[in-house]
């Protein structure tokens, strides 16, 4: 029941989240509710920066990825941990600039870029693109020139490795829609290209090879390929990359059959792997960039609903429905995505009910987890979906015209609201 080290059981026997009562914040807050814990985030960010300064090149640095998790108050918390920032959008570049982040820490990442995105980013200063494709290139290119400026660049490559996760979350492969292959021959005429235009600067590679990486190997595999094409691109094109970005991917625990992920260990396996390289190569040392999300923000969140019926179908199943769903996690509907849940009022006792959880939504699908065991709630009971910090509320929708819950941060044993909830008005705002 208690997955990670910063949930605990109080005298009233409620599930708590850094030490705050858990069924005593859906009565102040409602339900349902995110719940963030900063102490735990700022933990999890603190073992990526403490590893990257003493395992790899000076320079080196986390940039967090927002896709996980985006929203204002999330900004000042990673800056101020020593993080730049990963963003996919327009959307996330306006919610880290209205969090105080610097433009300048901003990677601007991709596949669709339009020329309103572009010129979006250029006018706000972004300090870096990661460019995905030669149409972007182009594009970039032409629009950094109107603006005046030289665009500091990253080209995103495909170094065809399969660390074997998800299918839908396997980004490393020849055939993935991202970036740039190696193997084809295609990245090397990317290089060339870029190397031609006078209005972007290149600097490095950008290789992201899947989520959901629990062990180091798959990525000192990507530094021996992102080594060998740069030596290849020193060689063919005289240019020496001075940026290697390896992406996000290091696992989380969801349930307690996932293995704990040794980040520090993984991290000085690869700064020892790289330093070898580099010898071996005669390459200098690049600075590291990496972009964890989900190993940031998933165990520092959890998700509170409050039951809303028992339904047991003789000989058949038991439902638990809850004020929540697919709306709020689309990930077991998407991916059928495992999650360790818990009855957060009743903590003490035993978990020997087997259930189905099921949403609000009018949809067969709308399940977040099936035949797991719980204890036996009741109407009005507040049931817990833990690990649910990233890709939760970043993911969620208004499907069934059903409002977006809040979210809460505690840290110190406090709580404060940090996003409220929609309400109908929010819903058709923009409906003219």
């Amino acid at each position: 029941m208690l997955l990670y080290d910063n949930l605990d059981i109080n005298t009233a026997g409620h599930l708590t989240i850094g030490g705050v009562d858990t069924v005593a914040l859906t009565e102040e807050y409602g339900n349902p509710l995110y719940v963030m814990d900063e102490d735990q985030l700022r933990q999890n960010c603190r073992a990526y920066t403490q590893a990257m300064a003493e395992h790899l090149p000076e320079g080196s640095q986390p940039l967090f990825a927002g896709k996980a998790l985006c929203f204002k108050g999330l900004y000042p918390i990673i800056e101020s941990e020593g993080f730049g920032a990963d963003v996919v959008s327009p959307g996330e570049i306006y919610t880290a600039l209205a969090g105080g982040f610097d433009p300048a820490n901003l990677y601007y990442h991709g596949t669709a870029k339009t020329d309103w995105d572009i010129r979006y980013a250029i006018e706000n200063g972004v300090g870096w693109f990661i460019v995905d494709n030669e149409n972007e290139l182009e594009a970039l290119d032409r629009i950094a020139g109107e603006a005046g400026i030289i665009q500091n660049i990253l080209l995103r490559i495909t170094v065809g490795i399969d660390p074997h996760t998800q299918e839908k979350i396997n980004t490393g492969r020849i055939d993935s829609q991202f970036g740039v292959a190696v193997d084809t021959g295609q990245a090397a005429r990317f290089v060339a290209r870029s190397r031609e235009l006078r209005n972007v600067r290149l600097q490095g590679y950008h290789s992201h090879i899947g989520s959901q990486i629990f062990e180091a190997q798959p990525f000192l595999d990507q530094v021996d390929r992102l080594l060998d094409f740069a030596a290849d691109m020193r060689t063919q094109f005289g240019f020496t990359a001075e940026v290697f970005n390896l992406g996000g991917g290091f696992g989380v625990r969801y349930t307690e059959e996932d293995p704990q992920v040794d980040i520090e260990g993984n991290i000085r396996r690869i700064g020892e792997h790289l330093r070898k390289g580099c010898t071996a190569f005669g390459y200098p040392l690049p600075r590291i960039l990496m972009e964890p999300g989900r190993s940031v923000a998933a165990n520092a969140g959890l998700t509170l609903y409050k039951t809303t019926g028992v339904k047991e179908i003789d000989g058949y199943l038991n439902y638990v429905t809850v004020d929540g769903g697919m709306t709020d996690n689309i990930r077991f509907a998407l991916y059928r995505a495992d999650y360790t849940m818990t009855n957060a009022s009743r903590m003490n006792e035993e978990q020997t009910y087997l259930c189905t959880v099921a949403g609000r939504c009018c949809e067969s699908g709308d399940r977040i987890a099936e035949n797991i065991y719980l204890q036996k709630p009741v109407r009005g009971d507040i049931i817990a979906v833990l690990g649910t910090g990233a890709y939760n509320y970043s993911m969620a929708s208004n499907y069934n015209r059903v409002p977006k819950p809040a979210m809460v941060m505690v840290s110190g044993g406090q709580s404060r609201l940090v996003i409220r909830a929609q309400n109908f008005e929010d819903m058709i705002a923009c409906e003219l």
